[in-house]
């Protein structure tokens, strides 16, 4: 029997996919994340934008075009949202959410909507099928922070945290070179009297590199950053949420620091860290943002020398505080997006063209690997799976070239 594990949106869904993926293996299912003819299909969907949910929808026509005989299974965020919308179409046995997704496998041969039910402890699940250069660790799920564009924490419920002890078990027993700790967010963690940075502390004995997932600023202190490099596993990069350069705009976004502590905040991590990758999300035409408002934005990449910046269209969502708020015209935001990506484009040039000269060390994959700081990096000769001493020699595009000195 062949099973299709089929992802959209976050690296968290990836995560989660890949651990269901390890469960089917345990029931003797072959698995792949690829499209193909397969025996089952599971489907896990996004609902982070309407385009997301909309391409979760015509998941079922796509995965049905290589086996229409074959039973679909849907589960996620866009589910949770919609499940009517899923249930009712053609082949799906059953629909459940984004909350506890460890009960999926067990409901392989039911059929019906089973919608979430307000999920107060973190959701263990099978250690998920491992890369051969990095294994992602899930601490954490659900969030509290409720931004005023975004529906997760109505669809992924309150934030809740993974039991350390367990976390420390799944993270000794990965035979991969690098671990990556992920969550919807993990700045939030907490398991009695161990927060992040205490979690750091118990993983640092592991011969792995460890690598975070994606952090609010309220986290970055002077307490969290000595811990994480006084590990001396922790690699220097952080992503750093940002969404906006706009005071105003953040706080009508409902996030909870202003510009100037955003860039107190970086600042401080290249104390800490004088070659750290900080890297970020932005929304550009959030509602009420005017071109002052976007300006702001364009100056803080270049203010807080980040190195990469991942720039979204605002999208509103029905069911959240901003939805009932005057959307910003189409156009204005398609001309915004661009100019906001042409200055993320020249600070990711600025920071690779930084690296040159340096000798930095890098975990290959298939197709070139990733230095402490999250560089791209490309050397002749070196095979995946392999870390490796590199000194950077030029700059490319999104990556460096370099050559192997041990």
């Amino acid at each position: 029997m062949k099973a299709c594990v089929f992802t959209l949106g976050c690296k968290m869904n990836e995560v989660e996919s890949m651990s269901l993926a390890a469960g089917l293996e345990e029931r003797g299912y072959e698995v792949t994340d690829v499209l193909c003819e397969a025996d089952l299909y599971l489907i896990n969907t996004c609902a982070v934008t309407k385009e997301a949910e909309k391409k979760s929808r015509q998941a079922v026509a796509r995965v049905r075009k290589f086996n229409p005989l074959a039973p679909v299974a849907v589960f996620g965020c866009a589910a949770s949202n919609a499940p009517e919308s899923f249930y009712e179409k053609e082949g799906v046995i059953f629909v459940s959410g984004a909350q506890g997704k460890n009960k999926v496998l067990s409901l392989l041969g039911e059929r019906g909507i089973f919608p979430d039910s307000n999920e107060r402890v973190f959701s263990e699940l099978p250690a998920p099928k491992q890369l051969k250069t990095r294994a992602f660790v899930r601490v954490q799920d659900g969030c509290d922070r409720f931004c005023s564009y975004c529906l997760i924490p109505y669809l992924r419920g309150r934030s809740r945290s993974r039991k350390a002890v367990s976390v420390l078990k799944e993270a000794s027993a990965a035979t991969a070179k690098e671990i990556v700790l992920t969550g919807i967010d993990i700045s939030s963690y907490r398991d009695g009297e161990t927060d992040l940075g205490g979690l750091l502390d118990s993983l640092k004995e592991l011969p792995v590199r460890v690598r975070l997932g994606s952090l609010e600023p309220q986290i970055i202190t002077e307490q969290f950053l000595g811990r994480a490099k006084g590990a001396g596993n922790v690699m220097p990069h952080f992503h750093l949420s940002l969404q906006s350069g706009s005071d105003r705009v953040l706080k009508s976004m409902n996030r909870h620091y202003t510009r100037k502590e955003y860039l107190e905040k970086c600042a401080l991590i290249y104390e800490y860290f004088p070659n750290a990758a900080i890297t970020t999300d932005m929304i550009v035409g959030f509602s009420g943002e005017t071109e002052e408002d976007f300006q702001d934005s364009v100056s803080i990449i270049r203010e807080a020398g980040l190195a990469r910046v991942h720039v979204f269209p605002y999208s509103p969502r029905e069911g959240t505080t901003a939805f009932k708020k005057a959307d910003t015209p189409a156009e204005i935001k398609k001309d915004r997006t661009a100019r906001l990506l042409s200055a993320a484009d020249k600070a990711e040039r600025k920071f690779l063209e930084r690296q040159i000269g340096t000798v930095v060390k890098v975990l290959f994959e298939e197709d070139g690997g990733y230095s402490e700081n999250y560089v791209r990096v490309y050397a002749e000769g070196a095979k995946e799976g392999e870390l490796k001493k590199v000194k950077i020699t030029s700059a490319a595009e999104h990556g460096v070239f370099g050559d192997a000195v041990d």
